[in-house]
């Protein structure tokens, strides 16, 4: 399905900038043996799948090496400070593009939100932060992104090359054209980035048409972003996350969040919620982690619940999780703003 979100692991700045020093440190391409060997990896897994060894070895060879895709997975985005992170998405022009976008699919994004049983300030605003509503989908060739990591960047092969398989099966699914095909350096495309893997499990043909089309039609990316936060058990009208009162320091008896499943309850977070609201004393069982945004002068912490570890299942990094649900947010005030001019 999607995958670029279709996009990859993300972490806060220590853990970030620690994956992008590993990166960098281990980001030796794969030898000539290894890469051999990941291609026949590759080839005996689509042959138990059922595909005719020619198909298999006529699609390897339509995949080219780049190493801008190798250059561009070891710069992440996420590896800057939340104060230089969050600018980059939290501008005025973004903010009115999605409320233009939303006023146009207005009923789509409504018969989503109902159906899927998610707000839909929050699919307005991934589709916002992954592309800028369809304007920035991406230049690398999708096939030459998947090549490249699954066969010669040893730290992510085996992931990468799983998309790539998917890529040969979805390609075939939904009729796209390989020789065409453009989305981000990890392989993830249309207007909400679904990785192929995503793309396969999570789109929908919301406009009805005969065709899961996420790289044209605005209306079936709208649907799968509603589906696939639904799969991922998002929570409507429950909360996402709320700042910790005066704490720039780390809480000593609460680690960082650092990517499992929250193993903390919103109780335990009481002691550093000042004067803490309805809806945080409703939710004292619920589970939460402890959020931590990395700032030039000093730190945020936030308590994060269940929504904002879902949005993380769209991309891993904290940083991006909280720039969807403060662009929501936004999205949310200058819509309702909006109608009540009308």
């Amino acid at each position: 399905m999607t995958f670029f979100s279709r996009s990859l692991a993300k972490l806060s700045l220590l853990a970030a900038t620690s994956f992008a020093l590993m990166a960098c440190s281990s980001t030796k391409i794969a030898s000539e043996t290894q890469t051999a060997r990941y291609k026949q990896d590759f080839i005996n897994t689509q042959l138990a799948a059922g595909y005719d060894k020619t198909d298999i070895e006529a699609f390897l060879k339509q995949g080219h090496y780049n190493q801008a895709v190798i250059d561009a997975m070891t710069r992440p985005w996420e590896a800057k400070p939340w104060d230089q992170y969050y600018p980059i998405f939290l501008t005025q022009k973004r903010l009115d593009a999605g409320i233009q976008f939303w006023r146009q699919y207005q009923d789509t994004i409504e018969k989503a939100a109902k159906q899927y049983q998610v707000e839909p300030e929050i699919i307005v605003a991934i589709i916002g932060i992954e592309t800028y509503y369809g304007k920035v989908m991406g230049n690398y060739p999708v096939i030459d992104a998947l090549y490249t990591l699954g066969f010669y960047y040893p730290p992510r092969a085996d992931f990468f090359r799983s998309e790539f398989a998917n890529l040969q099966a979805l390609t075939q699914e939904e009729q796209l054209d390989i020789t065409h095909l453009k989305g981000s350096y990890a392989g993830a495309m249309g207007y909400g980035q679904f990785i192929p893997s995503s793309y396969r499990h999570y789109a929908v043909d919301f406009d009805q048409d005969g065709r899961r089309d996420l790289l044209n039609s605005p209306v079936d990316a709208i649907g799968s972003v509603a589906n696939y936060f639904h799969q991922h058990g998002w929570q409507p009208g429950a909360p996402v996350a709320i700042p910790l009162a005066q704490v720039q320091n780390k809480p000593k008896d609460l680690d960082v969040w650092a990517g499992k499943k929250p193993k903390y309850h919103v109780s335990d977070f009481m002691a550093y919620v000042d004067d803490p609201t309805d809806t945080a004393k409703e939710a004292l069982n619920r589970p939460a982690l402890l959020i931590e945004l990395n700032k030039a002068d000093s730190n945020e912490y936030w308590l994060g619940y269940n929504n904002f570890y879902v949005i993380t299942r769209y991309n891993r990094s904290p940083l991006y999780a909280m720039a969807v649900y403060q662009f929501s947010q936004e999205l949310k005030a200058a819509h309702q703003q909006l109608i009540a001019l009308q």
